[in-house]
């Protein structure tokens, strides 16, 4: 994107913002990051009219594509961390325009409107989803530490040094990258799951663009640059890996030297069970086990954290890739419970 940004003649930007509708995206993606599908929606036009407004922005650099599965996603450039500082000034000159232009302000209220119509159906599917998974969870759940201890625990071991970039290997509902917002710079929710990550969404849409970021991917083939993110979190994942040195050496790949890597996961445990009414392919973790993997991934491991409390005990392994002068960053806020 910097590259395009870089390189988009100054006329070619204002030709693309001289139509109305295109106008009417720049302003709602500065609000949030949508589908093609989501802002014909807002906008009351066809998708393929609306795809042809979107293609012209994204030409001129003004705002950027995002595939996930079958839906494509759009987000403003002015969100993104590389956009330059024209890009900027015309995100602050269309603020001022519908401050101060009655027409723009009224038509940019109305999308509004829409919009939040649109956030409230994701969260309606949001609760139907737990509606329809609940019993299965609360099952797994009765059987380990309650999720608000564990969460305290591994938002207080994480917070004593900064999150900077964080990457949420297998983020699930959204439910940990919600709770570790407040420590980080900005954060990249990863899953597999195209349902999961519209689950996240709702849950994360709060959110500004610029904080978080939802991506489809592999835990063992992550799509990211070396040395990219200062945290890694693997939370009630691993247990899904065949082979986790595997999604260990990714996650390894992606840290940057000195950051740090945060598994949450079970204990060895012998609840066979769980293999065939969860898709558990690993029962748990021995300690020597998890040093070894993070050891021979390139982390240095602390001493692993215990959470009893449930017939399955939960743990806590924080490991450091290698040495690096501490990351500057404000104290951490006091702990905002994520929502159920």
């Amino acid at each position: 994107m910097s590259a395009m940004l870089s390189h988009t003649p100054i006329d070619a930007i204002f030709k693309a913002l001289a139509d109305p509708t295109r106008l009417r995206i720049a302003r709602l993606l500065a609000t949030m990051e949508l589908a093609v599908g989501e802002l014909a929606q807002v906008l009351g036009q066809s998708q393929p009219r609306v795809s042809r407004h979107v293609g012209i922005l994204c030409d001129a650099g003004l705002a950027e594509r995002r595939r996930e599965g079958s839906w494509v996603f759009l987000r403003g450039a002015a969100y993104l961390e590389d956009a330059g500082p024209i890009i900027a000034a015309l995100d602050r000159l269309l603020a001022v325009a519908e401050a101060h232009e009655p027409g723009f302000a009224q038509a940019c209220q109305t999308d509004r409107r829409k919009l939040a119509a649109i956030q409230s159906a994701r969260d309606v599917a949001a609760a139907a989803y737990f509606a329809r998974h609940a019993g299965e969870w609360d099952e797994l759940r009765a059987l380990h530490s309650p999720d608000d201890q564990v969460e305290q625990r591994l938002y207080e071991s994480l917070a004593q040094r900064p999150l900077g970039h964080l990457l949420d290997i297998g983020t699930g509902t959204g439910r940990i990258a919600e709770l570790l917002a407040p420590l980080a710079d900005r954060i990249i929710a990863l899953d597999k799951s195209l349902e999961m990550l519209r689950i996240a969404r709702a849950r994360l849409q709060h959110l500004p663009a610029i904080k978080a970021e939802l991506v489809q991917g592999d835990f063992t083939q992550l799509p990211f640059a070396a040395g990219q993110f200062d945290t890694v979190l693997l939370h009630q994942v691993l247990h899904f890996a065949h082979n986790p040195q595997v999604p260990l050496a990714e996650a390894a790949r992606v840290t940057r030297s000195g950051g740090r890597i945060a598994i949450v996961d079970f204990d060895s445990h012998d609840r066979e069970e769980l293999r065939s009414r969860h898709q558990h392919v690993r029962l748990g973790f021995a300690d020597t086990q998890m040093a070894s993997f993070l050891q021979h991934a390139g982390f240095t491991p602390d001493a692993p954290i215990a959470l009893d409390g449930g017939e399955l005990v939960v743990k806590i392994w924080i490991g450091e890739r290698c040495a690096a002068g501490p990351l500057r960053h404000p104290s951490p806020p006091p702990l905002r419970k994520a929502l159920p």
